[in-house]
């Protein structure tokens, strides 16, 4: 997932093409993926000279307001991107929709006073809003914060709640949680946390699984602060919420150099390969819509699809009418792939291997913060994320990172971080599961939170070498709350895919249920990834490509197919040259220590951590 953080708007006021858009010269500007290309990526929104935003110029001052008074945009001002009230508001009330609470007064209201939607498919509005408008979007995000949920009960947020909420006769996994705490308010949401049981009941049908205090990392025995505020003893070391260990049946926890279908270290340099390449693949058609998608592959001769994007043979109307992802396709088609750009679909696997070296798989989400702090620039934070990262400048501590006005919440950021912990846990999809949930903690809830549990698990099975792609997606599901709105679109999307045999056809079901959804939001897009392994039926090629080809987050989607099929291939020598030998062995990123590092060498350490008790 890599939103573009600047809006294709925010330009100079240049009217947009007349007429028919394939008559035009070039791309049309008002395109999502329309921007200078050449642009470094940015973090802040430009503020232009003339962005027009309902007949006004930014620049014009409102009645009653100076020139260069309170209201006015200076003409080289910057405005970061996605966390400013008048353009969070609109993705809370679609939120609000979409979990059960009411947003009609609080629509009403933005409405009536002159509030634009969100901005579909970027990170800002063309313009700033006034100071009266982003106010009354302070107070409505709060207001929407404080109304009830009436899915709350199917779609808990803490993991005891997760926990109770899973059926106790779910096999491959052995649980427990933490002594009884008091019920924690959480600033910012008028919520609290749900009261954790003193101990819940084993919930795997197998012999029990050895205490995280024998042979395992011990709990860390200080918590230091990273800001004010209370926070959720469910994430705090001491009680916070542990898994016991538990395995698929007849396996155990592999470890480094050992297991079947291949040394654990080839099939982990084969997930990060997948990775890569599922992502890479996806780049240059993220945010186009699906028709887009089609027929620019169509064109080039790669439909149904299975090879890199190409331009070579692309009518020039058609790009001009779906351009390419245009920060991305530069270093993203078939004529110009030298080696792995950075994306934050790579990014945070990096950031979870530096997390587990420094803290071990004992770490805690205050740990995940501190890193982030330390080693993530916040320019290449996007969505949920930078929202957290946001809410932990301004002293709140985890979970409120994660509910403070974020509307993004459930969108697909706490997914993409999920890999490294099936990774590092083969064969123990529970442990998996409770890394996830702790590093997820910092930035997402609900569906969020188990689109990362989903992956988690089933990557932990895929890992042992011994499972093949449909039991590792079942295993997974096992560990999502089973009445959430996710659990229903992944359960829809494995039950589609085994109907259709053209995936097109599951694709064009997926969008008629789901398309509602934002095309960032995790249960669409975890409904496609799930869908997409399934109908390949562990191929690698026709699981990226299939991942890609179903629209939504396409580098993100890729990537975390890649990276499961890439697994079960057991070697990267068993993933297609083609796609293999553009990427040269090497990452490109901006995580201290990592850039130009080559997949072989991400692959040792990731087995060294995962040999680590």
């Amino acid at each position: 997932m890599t939103p573009t953080p600047t809006h294709p708007h925010a330009r100079a006021a240049a009217a947009p093409p007349q007429g028919d858009p394939a008559r035009a010269t070039g791309p049309d500007p008002t395109h999502p993926n329309a921007c200078d290309a050449a642009a470094p990526l940015r973090a802040v929104h430009p503020v232009p000279r003339t962005a027009a935003v309902s007949g006004r110029s930014a620049g014009t001052p409102r009645a009653g307001e100076r020139p260069d008074g309170p209201g006015s945009v200076p003409a080289d001002g910057v405005r970061l991107t996605w966390a400013q009230p008048e353009d969070l508001i609109g993705h809370e009330l679609r939120q609000a929709a979409e979990d059960g609470r009411d947003p009609g007064p609080a629509l009403r209201a933005w409405s009536a006073a002159g509030g634009h939607p969100a901005p579909e498919r970027a990170g800002a509005s063309a313009a700033p809003a006034p100071p009266h408008l982003r106010a009354l979007a302070t107070r409505l995000l709060d207001e929407l914060a404080r109304l009830p949920s009436p899915l709350s009960a199917d779609e808990p947020t803490s993991w005891a709640g997760i926990l109770a909420a899973r059926p106790q006769t779910t096999p491959h996994t052995a649980a427990t949680s933490t002594p009884p705490t008091d019920r924690t308010p959480q600033p910012g949401t008028g919520a609290t946390a749900e009261a954790r049981p003193a101990r819940s009941p084993r919930t795997d049908l197998g012999p029990a699984a050895p205490d995280p205090a024998e042979g395992h990392a011990p709990e860390p025995t200080a918590h230091h602060s990273t800001g004010r505020g209370p926070t959720d003893p469910a994430l705090e070391p001491g009680s916070e919420p542990r898994l016991r260990t538990g395995t698929a049946p007849g396996a155990q926890p592999a470890r480094a150099g050992t297991g079947g279908g291949g040394r654990l270290r080839e099939r982990l340099e084969a997930a990060w390969v997948g990775r890569a390449v599922g992502c890479l693949l996806g780049k240059p058609v993220e945010k186009l819509p699906l028709d887009g998608i089609r027929a620019l592959a169509r064109a080039a001769g790669n439909w149904p699809l299975d090879d890199w994007f190409s331009a070579r043979g692309v009518p020039p109307e058609l790009l001009a009418a779906h351009p390419w992802n245009c920060r991305s396709a530069p270093t993203s088609l078939a004529e110009n792939i030298d080696g792995m750009p950075e994306d934050d679909d790579l990014n945070y696997p990096l950031l979870g291997i530096l997390l587990l070296q420094r803290h071990g798989k004992a770490f805690t989400t205050a740990d995940v913060a501190r890193l982030w702090l330390d080693e993530l620039p916040a320019g290449r934070t996007f969505t949920a994320e930078r929202i957290a990262y946001r809410n932990l400048l301004l002293g709140l501590e985890p979970p409120t990172t994660a509910t403070h006005h974020n509307p993004f919440r459930e969108w697909i950021g706490a997914l993409i971080r999920a890999d490294v912990h099936g990774w590092t846990n083969p064969g123990d999809p529970a442990a998996a599961a409770a890394q996830a949930y702790r590093d997820a903690a910092l930035t997402h809830t609900g569906n969020g939170v188990y689109a990362a549990l989903f992956v988690a698990a089933a990557t932990a099975t895929a890992a042992t070498g011994r499972s093949d792609v449909h039991t590792a997606l079942r295993t997974g599901l096992a560990f999502v709350p089973p009445r959430s709105r996710l659990a229903e679109a992944v359960r829809f999307a494995l039950r589609t895919a085994a109907e259709e045999a053209d995936f097109d056809l599951v694709v064009d079901r997926l969008h008629a249920r789901y398309g509602h959804y934002h095309w960032v939001h995790a249960v669409p897009n975890t409904a496609l990834i799930a869908a997409a392994l399934t109908h390949a039926d562990g191929d690698f090629t026709r699981s990226v490509c299939r991942a890609v080809s179903g629209g939504w987050d396409t580098d993100s989607n890729g990537a975390t197919a890649g990276a499961l099929a890439g697994l079960l291939t057991g070697s990267p020598q068993r993933i297609p040259d083609r796609w293999t030998a553009p990427l040269k062995n090497r990452l490109a990123t901006t995580v201290p220590g990592f850039d130009g590092i080559g997949f072989d060498t991400l692959a040792h350490l990731t087995a060294q951590e995962a040999a680590r008790p």
